[in-house]
């Protein structure tokens, strides 16, 4: 009797173990598109034209325009992809985005700058919680629990625009 009441035991802190994963399964419909609206401060995962998910978001500490060069604190504005993930992020998890195109990188160039990159969708610092709005060097910071799903929801290769 003790024997099965360990067992039983054992298997329910093995099953709580696994609802505290930061790394979640999504089934749903595919996420064709995320678009971002900085202005706003949404962000909307579309299957298509139907909004599947929407979040609350902070920005980089010079939110309005788009990113030009490294170090201006802003947040890159067009239609890029998601082109990599970060299961190990020291912002609980994170989504790269495809920040800098030839574009971005050619604008830069002419004017003899560095165009910055590194930009992401990522949860809060793994360090230092509770920072205020508009942080981050560029980057749209969501909380830990919407990263997670959002890491779960969106595939490398989708497309993400990001409005002003």
């Amino acid at each position: 009797m003790r024997i099965l009441k360990f067992i039983a035991l054992a298997l329910v802190v093995v099953g709580l173990s696994g609802c505290s994963s930061k790394f979640k399964t999504y089934d749903g419909p595919e996420v064709t598109h995320v678009v971002v609206n900085k202005g706003a401060r949404k962000m909307y995962l579309l299957h298509h034209d139907k909004v599947l998910e929407s979040y609350k978001f902070d920005l980089g500490f010079a939110p309005v325009g788009h990113k030009t060069e490294r170090g201006d604190g802003k947040t890159p504005e067009g239609t890029y992809v998601i082109d990599r993930r970060n299961p190990n992020s020291d912002f609980h998890l994170s989504l790269g985005i495809s920040y800098p195109n030839a574009a971005d990188r050619a604008q830069a160039r002419a004017r003899g700058k560095n165009p910055g990159g590194d930009i992401f969708i990522h949860g809060r610092p793994n360090k230092k919680k509770g920072t205020g709005p508009d942080w981050t060097a560029g980057c749209i910071s969501v909380k830990d629990r919407e990263i997670e799903w959002i890491y779960a929801m969106v595939r490398n290769g989708t497309p993400i625009t990001i409005n002003p």
